[in-house]
């Protein structure tokens, strides 16, 4: 099995749901060269793995961080974030 053939659609922005435990989750999101996944929150602390491709995570507290294939980012609850693909990339969300 490979995270690429999960999203079948070529829309901009695609989350699939991965796996659910009892615990957390994780889902698979896919963002097209150029585009966003727009601003939001989330309650819980996330981490952010990019498997593929080039995309770069932004914060309202002005964090940037550049994710490339084995980089990650922690996401803090209740800080709006976004998400850009600078190529098409593939990342994981671990809640």
């Amino acid at each position: 099995m490979n995270i690429k053939d999960l999203h079948t659609a070529e829309k901009p922005v695609s989350a699939l749901p991965l796996f659910k435990g009892t615990e957390g989750a994780a889902t698979t999101i896919k963002i097209l060269q150029g585009e966003q996944l727009k601003e939001h929150i989330t309650k819980v602390p996330a981490l952010l793995i990019c498997i593929e491709g080039e995309a770069i995570f932004e914060n309202e507290n002005g964090l940037q961080e550049t994710l490339l294939p084995g980089t990650y980012v922690n996401i803090e609850p209740l800080v709006k974030h976004w998400i850009k693909g600078i190529s098409t990339c593939q990342l994981v969300l671990l809640k």
